[in-house]
């Protein structure tokens, strides 16, 4: 190990981490380094704790586009802060160019999904494809037992065999990102800062004496320049910029827009109408090019239907969840606590109903479930397709 690494993390430290990971040790761990302070700690404190370390860090998009961004990941900077922890804790790390397939996976279907009316997570689909899916393949061909993030999720060991759960600290939990991590997933990664608190994991970071002790957080979306999305949708698909009309839900033709790709539902800023009320955007037709406003009692919910599910409960799969009707504690927002609501079928998909209603439910969003007798554990999740509106007289 690098003497750069001078001093010795605290040893409840890496018990907390041995613990996370249940291997033995000596046995190979690739590390997933973004170039983050939490991803580093991760790697630096694996090797502490006497794993066979193997940093990979995957470049997502174009280098120059990426130094002109701060809080950008996966790119530029990023990259050589990975590379440079890694000589710094002694471990080989390798950069793998993936931007062709995180182009097609996350930012062309995060295009499509404006285009559609929806509201995507692109974070949710880049964990979905290249950082598990294709990054686990990586670790595969390595040969290692198991591969390990930065997230602040837990792994739990169960009955039934790995569970994930919400993070220790709640205002660092990443759950709602990870929903579509398969069970098949789960078996090979590890979350080493689950149970650690974001203060903590700086404090390691400066102890070990790594230059990215005090970087920031990545924020908002990575590869959208100055924070302008319509910009990337714009370049990819121009066809979301077609004018179209903004119309009241009683039918009323208020206004004009410069294209539905401008709008997400619950948006109340920008419509350049008034009618006396405050209106929201309360659904959008991509179809028929129409923003439908209307006020903000309706945008209460109180059913969804899902799309691409992912299934980690108990029951053998979640068609058997729905036609027990299953008690779930249903997110719709990664900012929004869990309320109750039940799995059922809505015309042949699978739903969630509210037993009350819920604010905030845009299609493309996720909605993730968590275990009402254990609200900690995810038990899965899927996409929003669409919204049954409590009626608006």
């Amino acid at each position: 190990m690098s003497d750069a690494l001078t001093l010795d993390a605290p040893s409840g430290l890496l018990d907390a981490v041995r613990d996370a990971v249940r291997l033995p040790a000596g046995a190979r761990v690739v590390a997933a380094m973004s170039g983050g302070v939490d991803s580093t700690v991760t790697a630096a404190l694996l090797a502490r704790a006497g794993y066979d370390v193997v940093g990979v860090t995957l470049q997502l998009y174009d280098h120059g586009a990426a130094l002109q961004k701060k809080g950008a990941c996966c790119a530029g900077q990023d990259i050589h802060d990975a590379r440079t922890a890694a000589e710094a804790i002694g471990i080989p790390h390798y950069v793998l160019d993936y931007e062709s397939r995180f182009r097609e996976a996350v930012i062309e279907e995060f295009a499509d999904a404006y285009l559609r009316g929806e509201t995507p997570i692109p974070c949710i689909r880049c964990n979905q494809t290249v950082k598990f899916r294709d990054l686990l393949d990586v670790s595969r061909d390595l040969s290692a037992a198991a591969m390990a993030t930065g997230h602040y999720v837990r792994r739990r060991l169960g009955p039934n065999g790995p569970e994930l759960h919400r993070a220790t600290d709640a205002n660092r939990d990443q759950s709602w990102f990870l929903f579509a991590t398969t069970a098949q997933q789960l078996a090979d990664l590890r979350f080493p800062l689950g149970d650690l608190p974001k203060p903590l994991v700086r404090q390691a970071a400066a102890e070990l004496s790594l230059g990215v002790a005090d970087k920031p957080d990545s924020q908002d979306i990575c590869f959208v320049p100055q924070g302008r999305y319509t910009d990337v949708i714009d370049k990819l698909r121009p066809e979301g910029a077609v004018p179209g009309e903004i119309v009241h839900m009683d039918g009323r033709v208020l206004g004009a827009h410069e294209g539905v790709t401008r709008y997400t539902i619950g948006q109340r800023r920008g419509l350049n109408v008034a009618v006396g009320d405050p209106l929201f955007v309360t659904r959008i037709d991509a179809r028929t090019r129409q923003v439908i406003v209307g006020p903000r009692e309706a945008l209460l919910t109180t059913a969804l239907t899902l799309k691409e599910t992912n299934w980690l409960g108990d029951a053998a799969t979640i068609d058997a969840a729905c036609d027990a009707g299953l008690p779930v504690l249903a997110r719709v927002r990664s900012t929004r606590e869990p309320v109750p609501g039940r799995l059922a079928w809505i015309d042949g998909d699978p739903s969630v109903t509210f037993d009350g209603s819920e604010e905030g439910v845009a299609p493309g969003q996720a909605c993730v479930l968590y275990d009402p007798a254990e609200p900690t554990r995810v038990l899965g999740g899927g996409f929003i397709a669409s919204a049954v509106r409590q009626d608006v007289r």
